[in-house]
């Protein structure tokens, strides 16, 4: 368990335009927790501070030519203007769709909004579905929906999603950075919330016998992210998103095989090139998106936060860390626990 007390001091309150998700704050999946504040209009949201500025630019990696070449520049440019986003005409222009795949599609439930710290955190999460990890985006947008830009949520992805053409273009419109050190501190530095989900690929690309377990894949820079900024983390739990497509075999073989020949997992930061069967394509081999996401219900938990240390020394400390990612995985696996045993069908429900 963590030996700290929460924090007292609330940080500044995000804005970065005078609109919010639907006008009122009250939606999320089931209508628990308390409506969100509507901010002032006009309100803008506050400059980064310095330092945070100064980590952002000086981030840019130097990198090889070729593909590698090409992640590092776009990276670095995300990385550079990670808050600038979400662009807020964007969000209010794509409401429609993303309330409709919310309520009739995903028949999304969120509950536990009310365990929510009031001041800045580091939300640490599960993802599923491939490289279309449904339950993620609609968590980013039922934040939205729910806070405006009174809270300004970003959510993070892989080197290699922020690097695609176009779908790395729409992340950053809608305020996803790089999951890197200088991106995520810059983020909270400046008073936004942050959500990381540290099984990267190995979690949301696991295989679908194995869709109700929490995959955080022994990452711990979490938790020393979470000491360095003075931010409890808030675990998030999940279930559903790994029945929008079938991963039927991670696919570890083939990035192996593939890796001897040309380098590929240093190349493309990755250890999966997992076998899915989706529509509309059937079975593929998928890196980046090749399928459209099956109607499955998602259900999704934010749970008790976690305090850690004040002190930064304690980053150092192997056995604490160790204590705290321990902790914030078996939460998570404890509400995906919780959350699966309330389906109503094997698939889709």
């Amino acid at each position: 368990m963590s030996t700290s007390t929460a924090p007292t001091k609330r940080r500044a309150a995000r804005h970065n335009d005078n609109g919010n998700g639907n006008g009122n704050g009250n939606g999320n999946g089931n209508g628990n927790g308390p409506p969100a504040r509507v901010p002032a209009a006009g309100y803008a949201q506050p400059a980064p501070k310095p330092a945070a500025a100064a980590k952002l630019t000086s981030a840019k990696p130097q990198s090889p030519s070729g593909i590698q070449g090409l992640i590092g520049k776009r990276v670095a440019a995300a990385t550079e203007h990670a808050l600038d986003g979400p662009n807020q005409k964007l969000m209010r222009a794509q409401k429609p769709v993303w309330d409709a795949l919310n309520k009739y599609y995903f028949r999304l439930e969120t509950s536990g909004w009310d365990r929510l710290p009031g001041e800045t955190s580091l939300l640490i999460g599960n993802h599923s579905g491939g490289s279309l990890t449904m339950d993620a985006w609609t968590f980013v947008f039922e934040w939205w929906l729910r806070f405006g830009t009174e809270r300004v949520l970003h959510p993070t992805a892989h080197d290699v999603l922020m690097a695609a053409p176009g779908l790395g273009d729409y992340f950053r419109q809608v305020g996803v950075i790089p999951a890197s050190r200088p991106g995520v501190t810059a983020a909270l530095d400046a008073g936004c919330d942050v959500i990381i989900w540290p099984g990267g690929d190995v979690d949301a690309m696991r295989n679908w016998r194995r869709r109700d377990r929490a995959v955080l894949g022994g990452r711990k820079g979490f938790v020393r992210q979470a000491i360095r900024s003075g931010v409890p983390i808030v675990p998030v739990a999940s279930v559903g998103g790994h029945d929008t497509v079938f991963v039927l075999s991670e696919g570890k073989w083939i990035a192996n095989g593939l890796d001897r020949i040309s380098g590929l997992k240093r190349k493309l930061r990755g250890t999966r090139l997992p076998i899915v069967l989706g529509i509309p394509f059937g079975l593929t081999i998928e890196t980046i998106p090749t399928h459209l996401p099956l109607p499955a219900k998602i259900r999704t938990e934010l749970l008790d936060p976690i305090y850690v240390a004040k002190d930064p020394e304690r980053v150092n400390d192997r056995e604490y860390v160790n204590s705290i990612y321990l902790e914030v995985e078996s939460a998570i696996q404890s509400g995906m626990d919780r959350l699966a045993k309330q389906r109503r069908f094997p698939i889709f429900g």
